[in-house]
């Protein structure tokens, strides 16, 4: 059984360059029995593949606010806005003594320069999304979000946030662990701002952005041509929220298909007829959908390489945006 102090891990509160990213999780998801039923909800892909880059930071709400293993089952009951945090069998109410508790840790979180958090899926104080909030005729509506992950998200914004289950969608998948390496780079730069730096920060993230919304990339760069212009705290400020708004939206193939053609234009006049060919239609096989994405991309970094090109395709984000073992292209 888990005691209370199986949370306080020994956490420096900031992180360098060559340092893993750092993650919360739900402690459950890492096989800590901390579940209302002493159980656990181990998940093998962060367990055993994701782990392998990430310095974990475990979180149990209703463990850690006192509550014991095993305990009575908590739901949520009444305003999906403003839920209680209600024991059904007692009757107890954990509404105040979860947000008590919620506003300390958060403090300590944020602390400890976070890239993301991966969140239990359904949990009345952890789910995100979609969590069961009962009416006053014990009716479940899917629309709520669990207390401590409502706090989270809040004190939090441009953190990235993700449910455990949600990851076994190949798309959002690859989407949160693009968002933590790029809120990762985003942190990086926060440490020494300045407007070359963003300007930079931006360039490097043009074909990233325009997979998941141009017209939003476009937006940013706006933004970013008023840098020495304005205040830059405020700048940074509001290119950063946009950013990482830019960054959830889950890129499609047929974006990703508009970011390899233009890709594929810098190479005009470099390659000759039969590579010229070969890339066209390997482009086309994965807008077809009969290759995945890392086919492509394989490709036109080879070319790359080969060719001299424009000095900022090389740096950019897009051909390289998480350690390529974690192969979260190769889905077709």
């Amino acid at each position: 059984m888990a005691s209370k102090a199986d949370r306080h891990e020994v956490v420096k509160d900031s992180l360098g360059p060559d340092d893993p990213l750092r993650l919360g999780v739900s402690a459950c998801l890492m096989g800590q029995e901390v579940r209302f039923n002493g159980g656990h909800t181990r998940d093998n892909f962060l367990v055993h593949t994701l782990s392998q880059w990430v310095e974990w930071v475990t979180v149990c709400p209703e463990f850690e606010m006192g509550l014991g293993v095993p305990r009575e089952s908590l739901r949520l009951i009444g305003d999906p806005e403003a839920p209680l945090l209600i024991a059904p069998k007692s009757g107890s109410d954990h509404t105040e003594a979860m947000k008590a508790w919620s506003a300390q840790r958060l403090t300590e979180l944020a602390r400890l320069d976070l890239h993301g958090f991966v969140l239990k899926r359904a949990s009345p104080s952890c789910g995100l999304f979609r969590v069961k909030v009962y009416d006053d005729h014990n009716m479940p509506n899917p629309v709520g979000r669990g207390l401590f992950a409502a706090d989270l998200a809040r004190a939090l914004p441009l953190l990235p946030l993700e449910e455990e289950g949600r990851l076994n969608d190949p798309r959002l998948r690859e989407n949160f662990i693009e968002r933590m390496f790029a809120y990762r780079r985003w942190r990086e730069l926060l440490e020494d701002p300045s407007p070359a730096g963003l300007v930079a920060f931006h360039s490097a993230h043009k074909l990233a952005l325009m997979a998941h919304s141009p017209e939003q990339q476009v937006q940013l760069g706006r933004l970013v041509s008023e840098a020495g212009a304005r205040d830059l705290s405020e700048l940074l400020d509001d290119y950063g929220a946009l950013f990482m708004d830019v960054m959830a939206k889950v890129a499609t193939s047929k974006r990703h298909t508009n970011v390899l053609q233009h890709v594929q234009g810098y190479l005009k006049g470099r390659l000759d007829r039969g590579d010229t060919q070969e890339l066209g239609e390997v482009i086309e096989e994965y807008r077809l959908g009969r290759v995945p994405l890392v086919v492509p991309l394989t490709l036109l970094r080879h070319h790359l390489r080969r060719h001299e090109t424009h000095e900022w395709l090389g740096a950019q984000t897009y051909l390289n945006p998480y350690p390529s073992e974690l192969m979260l292209r190769n889905h077709v």
